[in-house]
């Protein structure tokens, strides 16, 4: 069943068909997308028109920022994740969710479809996604649609809805429009500044400086297409009629201007040429330009060194770099994507969709190596964990997370608190007096004289004496400085 069946005659299946309003879209100065765009009063009989919002995205600080935007968002794929019974999330996959997550469509990849989602958003300030259901009622394919062609719409009882128009590719080929209830529909959107259901995009506010750079850039084309010579003017002492400086004018135009720049031209009767001064020191083009660009950059919360504008201020990592960038530009746009599509799909509270981040702010060899080497070290990952995050294999015994000897569990240090005497000192029940330096000396002969092969030592951090085990290790030995050690050791 194709998506205009199972919508056709929605409306007339209700009791009563509900009177639905458009959401009115704001307009501010010449509007969003205005139908009619003039520099000035009068300028379209001239063939002059403004600047649609379309032909904006072609300078290209707009550009750089709208695809560095979608693209690094688009390279982070889709994970499904579920809670695990220790109260953490684990990748898993599920065979209703996982297969539209792959491939949403049969004309874009999942990779394609996220970058289509964002341009949409940064764009038109929304990302209408129509769903497409299975005889199981379970959500099969997912659709970007032309913002242009989508309508919100509320009923009189509060309910929202949407009107679709003609869109051939996603299979939207009814004459007339189509009414959609909210729940076949996903509905992301930027900054809400007006309406809850209509989202405002940064292409909004980058407008005018986008518009000003390209024009100052357009002036520059025409000022080196004229092999950067600026216009001027020919005076005549005497002056002269009107019909001899309107053949003047074109005999000039057509021999000296254009291509035909630089070469000699001889006039006489005191005639003399005054070029105008105008130069890009003069005008400031440099700093207007840097300055607008700077504009479009807050505009879409893109550090401009991100883009090739400016330098790296001084003393930021590259790693802080991309976790300035992720925060400003990126992070709000992905958690409300994954928001999203947890409850377009229908996903319940222990399962959810993320974005891997990991393509994002992946570090170089070095660094990472030098922050699993520490994780392992300090007992919070295994060395199988670690050594799968280089694409190596898991080795036999890896999955176990080590320490070193003299850190204990909790357990154990629990169990020696409860102890008689929990340091160790000499001094609690069943233990006679702290030992001296010279008792502690006559203590060890003794026990290695007992045993040749036994090597002892005092420990003075824990005032225990220790034992060298056959593994290397030095183990707590049970002596205990009693009467008998005193006599012979007074002897």
């Amino acid at each position: 069943m194709g998506i205009v069946d199972r919508f056709r005659g929605f409306l007339s299946r209700e009791k009563a068909a509900p009177a639905l309003v458009p959401v009115s879209t704001p307009r501010m100065g010449t509007g969003w997308f205005p139908l009619v765009t003039e520099p000035y009063a009068g300028a379209w009989q001239q063939g002059v028109t403004g600047e649609r919002a379309e032909n904006v995205t072609g300078y290209s600080t707009v550009y750089a920022c709208l695809s560095r935007i979608a693209k690094d968002i688009g390279k982070l794929p889709f994970t499904l994740r579920e809670l695990d019974a220790n109260g953490l999330w684990r990748e898993t996959t599920n065979p209703a969710y996982s297969p539209v997550l792959r491939r949403p469509n049969h004309y874009q990849t999942a990779a394609q479809f996220r970058e289509s989602w964002i341009l949409s958003k940064l764009q038109h300030g929304n990302a209408y996604i129509l769903k497409r259901r299975d005889l199981r009622g379970v959500v099969d394919g997912l659709f970007i649609l032309d913002p242009t062609k989508v309508k919100a719409l509320v009923s009189d009882t509060g309910d929202v809805f949407y009107e679709l128009s003609v869109d051939n590719l996603n299979h939207l080929s009814e004459n007339g429009r189509i009414i959609v209830p909210a729940r076949e529909m996903i509905h992301d959107r930027e900054v809400t500044l007006y309406h809850p259901l209509i989202g405002v995009p940064p292409l909004l506010a980058a407008y005018w400086p986008a518009v000003k750079n390209q024009r100052i850039n357009r002036t520059g084309a025409e000022f080196f297409g004229n092999h950067a010579q600026p216009g001027g003017v020919l005076t005549a002492p005497a002056g002269m009629s009107e019909p001899d400086a309107l053949k003047l004018q074109q005999f000039w135009q057509q021999n000296y201007t254009g291509s035909n720049a630089g070469k000699i031209a001889v006039i006489g009767a005191d005639l003399k040429y005054q070029g105008f001064a105008n130069n890009a020191a003069d005008s400031q083009l440099v700093e207007q330009l840097k300055y607008s660009d700077e504009q479009i950059c807050h505009a879409f919360g893109v550090p401009p060194y991100k883009i090739g504008i400016g330098h790296l201020p001084t003393g930021l990592k590259v790693g802080d770099v991309s976790q300035v960038y992720y925060q400003d530009a990126l992070q709000a746009r992905i958690e409300s994507m994954e928001d999203c599509l947890d409850h377009g799909l229908g996903l319940g509270d222990a399962i959810g969709v993320e974005l891997n981040l990991e393509p994002l702010l992946r570090m170089d060899a070095q660094q990472q190596a030098e922050i699993e080497g520490a994780l392992v070290k300090n007992g919070i990952k295994a060395p199988n964990e670690a050594r799968r995050r280089f694409g190596l294999k898991p080795l036999e015994g890896g999955d176990s997370v080590y320490l070193q000897m003299q850190n204990f569990s909790l357990q154990a240090l629990a169990r020696r608190d409860q102890s008689a005497d929990p340091f160790g000192t000499g001094t609690g029940k069943d233990a006679g007096p702290l030992l001296t330096r010279g008792q502690a000396n006559y203590i060890q002969k003794v026990m290695e004289g007992r045993d040749p092969k036994m090597r002892a030592r005092f420990n003075n951090t824990t005032q225990r004496w220790e034992t060298l085990a056959g593994s290397g290790e030095w183990n707590p030995a049970s002596w205990r400085w009693t009467q008998e050690h005193e006599a012979r050791w007074a002897a």
